[in-house]
């Protein structure tokens, strides 16, 4: 089902927003784990901690989420496809991937939060930087990928254009198999 124009832009546009807002939310999340892992001041790192769970659990997680159910839907409404070219199949594949991860280091970040209240030196907790660094470089991937969308067209891509060229293609009369096979 290929959106309308109108439709398509709104979707398009939904997901960029959607899309900018997690790689912002994950930059601010990385100023927050470098204060938390750099900083002498502990009630400064208490309440770093307690920041970075909130950025995680409403922005974060939710802007992601968000990115990969409407990303998902902008695929299939347009001539892209979601399995036809390999650009649109590797974005997809490293954003579900950025979002499991995320999942699973949600409860990390709720541990260090919850362990950052309670603990006598919170400075000396381990903050979650090599995941932050980590899910920056893919989100900044993903994004290089949907800028320049690499040529590539996967078998099930080549399949369906030469499905599409097959109908476009007018009936002859001369060679009924082929006007058959071109139907």
């Amino acid at each position: 089902m290929i959106m309308s124009p109108r439709l398509r832009k709104i979707v398009l546009t939904t997901h960029v927003v959607t899309s900018v807002g997690w790689l912002g939310a994950v930059l601010a999340y990385l100023a927050l784990d470098i204060t938390a892992v750099t900083s002498q001041d502990i009630p400064a790192v208490r309440g770093v901690y307690a920041a970075m769970e909130l950025k995680v659990l409403y922005a974060i997680v939710p802007l992601a989420l968000a990115s990969v159910l409407i990303g998902v839907v902008n695929a299939l409404g347009t001539p892209w496809g979601l399995f036809r070219h390999y650009w649109v199949l590797v974005k997809l594949l490293l954003t579900v991937f950025a979002a499991a991860i995320l999942l699973i280091e949600t409860q990390t970040v709720s541990h260090l939060a919850e362990t950052a209240q309670s603990s006598a030196d919170p400075r000396e907790l381990p903050g979650t930087l090599f995941h932050s660094v980590g899910g920056l470089v893919v989100l900044l991937i993903i994004t290089i990928l949907s800028m320049f969308k690499p040529r590539g067209v996967t078998r099930y891509g080549w399949r369906k254009q030469n499905e599409l060229r097959a109908r476009q293609r007018p009936a002859t009369g001369e060679d009924p198999a082929a006007d058959l096979a071109a139907r």
